[in-house]
């Protein structure tokens, strides 16, 4: 079998919104291909299952009504142009600075002693 080579489209640290569902997110993590459970992708419904072969991305995610930490695939993402920051309260943990203009975060300097 032929190897496939991906280049995520999204970047680490990019505010990022679901092109079905309302929800947006700041990508935190990136996998190249489908690397979560198979009763995760078999309770999505057949109709809008998405492909395993693709970028899959790992968002701290919000709705209108709370935060939590969401698994998608790059075909259900769309840049968000809105220049408002992420709430979800583990935003912190990972990036330092929110930059309004390129609707991105700046992932934090991990410095070793």
């Amino acid at each position: 079998m032929a190897e496939v080579n991906r280049t995520a489209k999204f970047m680490i640290g990019q505010v990022v919104k679901h092109r079905l569902f309302s929800f947006r997110g700041v990508i935190f993590d990136v996998d190249p291909t489908f690397s979560n459970t198979d009763e995760w992708w078999e309770a999505i419904p057949e109709d809008t299952r998405p492909a395993k072969d693709q970028p899959f991305y790992h968002l701290l995610a919000e709705n209108e009504e709370t935060e939590y930490v969401a698994y998608v695939s790059e075909q259900n993402l769309l840049a968000d142009h809105s220049g408002e920051p992420v709430r979800h309260p583990e935003v912190p943990k990972f990036f330092e600075i929110f930059d309004e203009g390129a609707g991105a975060y700046r992932l934090k300097t991990v410095r070793a002693h």
